[in-house]
């Protein structure tokens, strides 16, 4: 109890001489601010975008695997892939007869169109087509109505799927299912519209989008264009082994050596992950030294004003050794003074951070700020208070009473 009061006498002394020298305080505690709020911001930031790329990267499926004519990140020069053949249709089908491992295999294949209804005319927005398989492979989760059957699919009929954004744009007050669309003069009935998916790594919307059977694709547009063939694995553990047999079918698809170079990648999830990680690491390694240095500041602040205060209270110690108080008292006294400042120093950088992280949220980029992130907080201005505060609690418990009464 002797213990708790004695924590309950300096936080209400240290508060007391925050309030009498205020000025004095706030300069001191100014790093402490800075650093609280530079690193509270910075831990949001990252917070709020990753869950944004969590979600966004849900639409890859991890256990999905995109063959296309270059590498999402790849190391070659854009023209290198600009060259490479395309994908064509009958390397699809061979795919689809030859890969074994695989739950379920489909190609798509995408343009921008004009795309209107009665009024409403929107230009450029992405068609994507694809076959009756694109739902069981990619996940898609269908909203309204139903999906396209295989019969529809390989008779190339005028059905069509939209995302959310299109029917919010052309049927804010009518059901879309049975409403019919031109994709670049061209009818097609509206069969169902699918979940809301938000976008792709910020870049782009994947709600805008109509997703036609592929065969429809081609009489508009054409077979001159390159394949996306997308396999999923039965399970994301069987991923690595259903990738080395794809690369093996390809191969042979597009008449390739054994020993030969690929002219196509194989694009997986896992690319956009490590290159993210790269990019956050790089960002939190900037952070956390622009908010080490804010709080090397500021500890130095700290102790600046802990010493002055020792200095300016040293007949005050006197007293207190002389009528019994113990050195670990003193000690306990500056250091818990110290750790009070910083936290106050911190909880003002907390309060300056949450405006602010709702400001980018709603301007820049998505920021989440979690529990966690304030107890963080709070607890390194604590070590802070700790750091600052030690060697001018110390020097002040190893006082001699008898020259710390005689200080003028």
């Amino acid at each position: 109890m002797n213990f708790l009061a004695e924590i309950k006498e300096a936080v209400v002394i240290s508060l007391n001489s925050i309030r009498a020298n205020k000025v004095r305080s706030f300069l001191a505690t100014l790093g402490i601010v800075i650093g609280i709020m530079t690193v509270t911001i910075l831990q949001t930031a990252i917070e709020g975008i990753n869950r944004a790329f969590e979600k966004s990267i849900s639409a890859v499926g991890a256990d999905v695997l995109y063959v296309q004519k270059f590498e999402w990140f790849g190391k070659e020069d854009w023209s290198v892939y600009r060259n490479r053949r395309d994908i064509d249709w009958q390397q699809f089908e061979y795919a689809l007869d030859n890969i074994s491992s695989a739950e379920s295999v489909c190609p798509t294949v995408g343009s921008g169109a004009t795309v209107t209804y009665q009024d409403f005319v929107s230009e450029n927005m992405p068609v994507f087509g694809t076959t009756d398989e694109y739902q069981k492979t990619l996940g898609l989760e269908v909203a309204e109505g139903r999906f396209f059957t295989k019969r529809e699919s390989d008779g190339g009929w005028g059905v069509c799927v939209i995302g959310y954004d299109i029917k919010d744009a052309f049927f804010q007050s009518v059901d879309p299912i049975g409403k019919v669309i031109q994709i670049d003069g061209h009818n097609f009935k509206v069969i169902g519209t699918y979940d809301k998916m938000g976008s792709m790594l910020g870049l782009f919307s994947l709600d805008n989008r109509v997703i036609i059977p592929i065969k429809s694709f081609f009489k508009i547009f054409g077979t001159k264009r390159s394949l996306t063939i997308n396999i999923k694995a039965t399970s994301v553990d069987a991923l690595e082994d259903t990738k080395e047999e794809v690369r093996s079918v390809m191969k042979r698809a597009r008449k390739i050596p054994i020993t030969g170079k690929e002219d196509f990648g194989i694009n997986q999830q896992e690319a956009f992950k490590q290159t993210y990680e790269s990019l956050t690491a790089l960002i939190k390694t900037i952070g956390t030294a622009i908010t080490l240095l804010s709080l090397i500041v500021g500890s130095i602040g700290i102790a600046n004003i802990m010493f002055v205060s020792v200095k300016e209270r040293t007949k005050e110690i006197g007293i207190r050794k002389a009528i019994g108080a113990k050195r670990s008292t003193i000690l306990l006294q500056f250091l818990i003074e110290a750790v009070t400042i910083c936290l106050v120093g911190g909880t003002l950088g907390l309060l300056i951070a949450f405006p602010v992280s709702l400001v980018i949220d709603a301007f820049l980029l998505p920021t989440v700020m979690p529990l966690w992130v304030i107890v963080v907080a709070l607890v390194i201005s604590a070590i802070a208070g700790i750091v600052a505060g030690f060697f001018p609690a110390w020097s002040a418990s190893k006082l001699d009473p008898v020259d710390a009464l005689r200080y003028e």
